[in-house]
Formats: C-alpha cells, sequence, structure tokens
C-alpha cells in the first residue's frame, strides 16, 4: 500500500510541480513547472528521488499534511519553520513524519517559493507527460485546497546523506539578458534605461510573468505588433511600459514587443524575488 497526503492547510497557493511539460508550445501548452527547479532537484535529491520527480511548490505561507504511513520528507527552497506534531524540525534536510502526524511548511522567512519532496514523490497521474500544476492552461492537478488528498509513489531505497549547502535569496536580483528581438521598438533612451535603471519587483507577479516596477520604457513605434511565439524568460514590454519577464505559466504568443530574453539559469532567482526586491537587466 502507499502513502497517501491528506491537506489539512492548503497556504495561499501550493500546487504540484516537475520539471514540466516540454516540447509542446507548438500546440499552445506552456512548459510550466517548479519555478526553482534548482531547489526541487535538490529537495528531490536528499529524498532520493529522481531528480525530476513532483513535489509540492508552495508560497509565501506554506503548507500542512498529513500522511497516512510513516513518510520522508525534505523541505528547501526558501527558508522557513518546519514542526512535525508541534516540534521543530529541520529545514532542507530528511525528516521522518509518523503515520498521522502533521508536517507543517510555515511561513517564509525569505524568499517566496519552498519545495517539499517526499521520498517517493507525488504521484498524481501525468498529463501529457507531466504533472505539473498549470495556472494558465488548467492542465494538471488544480492547486491545493484543504482536504485534498495526494498518493505518493513507492519510497525510492534508501539514500546516502549527504551534505548540501541550499544558496539563500538574493537581496538584489541580477537577471542577464540578450536584447532583442523587438528592440527596434523602443528608443535609444528606453533602451540605456532598460539596462540601467533599477526596478522593483511588483506585488502583481506570479508563476505567469515576473512584474516590475520602474521607469516606463517609451516605444519608437506605436503601431501593433502581430501575435508571435513567446519563449521563457522573455522580457515583454506592454502599454504601461513596465518590463515583465515570463516565466513558467507564460503564455506561449503575444502581441506586446519583447526586449529582450532572460537567461534560462537567472530564473530560478526570479522564483525567490519577494516584493519589492530591487531587480537591474544587465548585458550578458
Amino acid at each position: 500500500m502507499r502513502a497517501e497526503l491528506t491537506t489539512v492547510r492548503a497556504g495561499a497557493l501550493t500546487t504540484v510541480q516537475d520539471a514540466g511539460r516540454r516540447g509542446h508550445a507548438h500546440l499552445g501548452v506552456p512548459r510550466s513547472g517548479a519555478l526553482d527547479a534548482q531547489a526541487m532537484r535538490l529537495a528531490n535529491r536528499l529524498a532520493g528521488n529522481d531528480a525530476d520527480a513532483a513535489v509540492l511548490e508552495t508560497t509565501l505561507t506554506g503548507c500542512a499534511l498529513r500522511p497516512d504511513r510513516a513518510v520522508t520528507v525534505v523541505v528547501g527552497g526558501a527558508p522557513c519553520p518546519v514542526t512535525v506534531e508541534g516540534r521543530p524540525v529541520a529545514w532542507g534536510a530528511p525528516v521522518h513524519v509518523p503515520a498521522g502526524a502533521v508536517l507543517d511548511v510555515g511561513a517564509v522567512t525569505a524568499g517566496v517559493r519552498s519545495y517539499v519532496a517526499v521520498a517517493g514523490g507525488i504521484a498524481v497521474e501525468p498529463v501529457l507527460g507531466s504533472r505539473s500544476t498549470d495556472l494558465l492552461s488548467g492542465l494538471g492537478p488544480a492547486p491545493l485546497r484543504d482536504g485534498d488528498v495526494l498518493p505518493v509513489g513507492p519510497p525510492p531505497p534508501p539514500a546516502p546523506s549527504v551534505a548540501a549547502p541550499w544558496p539563500g535569496p538574493a537581496a538584489e536580483l541580477v537577471l542577464p539578458v540578450r536584447i532583442g528581438p523587438r528592440s527596434d521598438w523602443f528608443t535609444p533612451a528606453a533602451l540605456r534605461t532598460f539596462t540601467s535603471a533599477t526596478y522593483r519587483v511588483s506585488p502583481h507577479s506570479n508563476r505567469i510573468g515576473l512584474r516590475t516596477e520602474g521607469p516606463a520604457l517609451q516605444r519608437a513605434s506605436t503601431g501593433e505588433l502581430p501575435s508571435e511565439g513567446m519563449v521563457l524568460g522573455a522580457v515583454q514590454v506592454p502599454p504601461d511600459g513596465r518590463p515583465v519577464v515570463f516565466l513558467h505559466d507564460h503564455p506561449t504568443t503575444g502581441g506586446y514587443p519583447v526586449i529582450a530574453v532572460v537567461a534560462e539559469p537567472a530564473l530560478a532567482a526570479a522564483a525567490q524575488a519577494a516584493v519589492g526586491t530591487p531587480v537591474r537587466f544587465t548585458l550578458g
């Protein structure tokens, strides 16, 4: 018999995530997947899972779960207090949770998103090869609600203990970009502003895009741009002139000009940038 997890407290936004749905953009299906893939893979490694096994991605306020059988759990990503039946346990390391005990993943003390890896992985049914929740398309399991029950896969063989440093959320988000493909839609002054000004993470950011607050970028062209394909990390500039960095649940097409594209390895840091974090775009 496999273990099941009952959701005691769903938190602000808790979703199932893995490596995402690659190769379906031509069908209008975003990649989705864990925003901080590095944290997901490290948590899975410590739990003894395959690197891309499905985990829970929490947002700001964590979640609470009760297994019906004993399980091993690793909570990583954004640092937060972790308790089992009210007793503090380790963050960022394997923890034994007895059957019927409540694992509580608390509110983050820094960053935005924590990752809960359970030995055996979250075993919801895959859709198009992935178990990830996609907020834009609605594919995959719905965000967790109180009372939801999640199946857990067969536990893997015991993993050797490893020492794993967890990088902390950055005080400033520095995003290396390649300019284009629609940089010619902006004035030279706007391009200079884009790569020299300091923006801040907007409270309207989500899994679809990291929105920014700061100086508006002025267009050289005020015409209409036909809808065209969008890639992960595209920096789109809507009519208000403030850059938006497309994250894993982004649409596959869009009609606003893309001034630049962020290098994918930098997006893990974007996943942990809290509201108000300074943001700089640099040529790289």
